[in-house]
């Protein structure tokens, strides 16, 4: 089966082409060479941006030398109001000593201590949707609420339904309808004094996000000082102090840790499932085999019963590479370098694109089908090892991608053990980036009780 993307542009447009395809969506701005370009270079009068595709230059910037390669300013430009200094932004010193507080909250045997909390989660998403049986559903919208109800349980022990909880998924909304990951904007060389581009609604949304973000971080602080906080992931990070330095975070560093962790861990695993449900809509075949499995998944054993869901773990896995939530990083050249037999300055973009390497047509047999299969032929692990990123990699790795590798496959289970999936419209979804790769107009399924006889 093809999965949908967007029709990609033709090799050649004017710079103003350009620039207004890349104000509507990122992706379909793109040309078509690049599925098959190992590195292409953009000129405009402002900047030189290097696209590389290339597994050699992605190990260079990534894993051997991420120290020459910060993450760009230019990306913070339309996040500063959410994120503020969180570690998703950030650089050098200040970055590793955030990891290093970050980095044992996640760790493996925490995880398994999230287990309980994700399963609630995905528990209740079931039984919201057991309400709309037989209904059409905007699955996205669905999965959103599904997704920032876990981290909320797993951040604060709190269900979306708390009043906090439900005003700051509201808000994020908002903010994600206004604000893409890269602006224009961010990509022009503004002076630090002139005021940015950055939408009005999505400048309020963020405050509105961080002021009741830092009324829970505030009210946990008085819980863990009175000895009657619980043992989730807040109380986790807020209590562990830098191993070199014995610092915790302050209440301003936490509330920047917390939203970046409620945009990684709530967005990116929204779009992921949305997708996943979509495309088993599309093939009933992977359908069928992903029910059979976890029609035998004991939720209550866990972890461990959740690992031998060996099809559905290839279906969440094939959905990130087809639909990585993240489309592209980009990073900064902090010297001269020689790419490809190219000359790139100092303060040269480097743009990584999960969206091209994961449909390279050089790196991946048949890349556009959704095969869950792949993942267990050589041919498909081959690929993935050099050209798979959903997380990122090296030292920048995603904290949670363990949390999300958990977290996606556990909700497929419980809702295809209840639910059969099927497409309403002929006409596909078009992927577009907001925060996160989405559909443009939604996805719309038909959520039908399974016949478990």
């Amino acid at each position: 089966m093809i999965a949908p993307k967007p029709e990609p542009r033709p090799d050649r447009v004017s710079l103003w082409q350009y620039l207004k395809l890349f104000r509507r969506d990122i992706l379909s701005a793109q040309p078509a060479r690049l599925y098959r370009a190992w590195m292409a270079e953009f000129r405009t009068p402002f900047f030189r941006s290097y696209l590389c595709n290339d597994p050699a230059l992605i190990e260079e910037v990534l894993t051997r030398r991420p120290g020459d390669f910060p993450k760009s300013d230019r990306v913070r430009e339309g996040l500063a109001p959410l994120l503020g200094q969180s570690v998703f932004v950030t650089n050098g010193a200040l970055w590793l000593a955030q990891r290093r507080i970050i980095d044992p909250a996640f760790a493996k045997g925490r995880l398994h201590e999230t287990y309980p909390a994700l399963l609630a989660a995905a528990e209740a998403a079931r039984d919201r949707l057991l309400a709309k049986a037989g209904a059409v559903v905007e699955i996205e919208e669905f999965a959103s609420h599904a997704a920032a109800d876990a981290i909320f349980r797993t951040l604060f022990s709190i269900p979306i339904e708390h009043e906090t909880a439900a005003r700051v998924f509201a808000e994020f909304r908002a903010y994600q309808r206004a604000q893409p990951l890269l602006n224009l904007a961010a990509f022009l060389p503004l002076p630090a004094w002139m005021p940015r581009f950055l939408p009005r609604r999505a400048k309020a949304a963020a405050a509105t996000i961080r002021a009741l973000i830092a009324g829970l971080v505030e009210d946990r602080l008085a819980a863990i000082k009175a000895g009657r906080a619980p043992d989730d992931l807040a109380t986790k990070i807020m209590t562990t102090p830098d191993p070199e330095t014995g610092r915790l975070f302050t209440t301003g560093e936490m509330v920047d840790q917390v939203a970046i962790f409620f945009l990684a861990g709530h967005e990116t695993s929204a779009a992921a499932l949305g997708w996943a449900l979509y495309l088993l809509a599309r093939d009933t075949g992977a359908q069928d085999r992903a029910a059979a499995e976890a029609a035998g998944f004991a939720p209550d054993g866990g972890i461990a019963a959740l690992g031998r869901m060996g099809f559905i773990r290839d279906v969440f896995r094939e959905t990130l590479r087809l639909y990585p939530p993240v489309p592209m990083m980009v990073r900064e050249a902090t010297r001269a370098e020689r790419f490809r037999d190219r000359d790139i300055g100092p303060g040269a973009q480097i743009v990584l694109s999960p969206w091209h390497l994961h449909r390279h047509e050089r790196l991946w047999n048949d890349p556009d089908s959704f095969d869950p299969d792949r993942w267990q032929r050589e041919a498909g692990r081959k690929s993935a090892r050099s050209a798979y990123m959903p997380f990122s990699e090296g030292p920048r790795v995603c904290p949670g991608a363990g949390f999300a590798m958990i977290e996606g496959p556990l909700f497929l289970a419980i809702l295809l053990k209840t639910f059969e999936f099927r497409v309403v419209d002929a006409a596909e979804p078009v992927p577009v980036a907001q925060l996160t790769v989405r559909a443009k107009d939604g996805i719309r399924l038909i959520a039908r009780l399974r016949d478990v006889a």
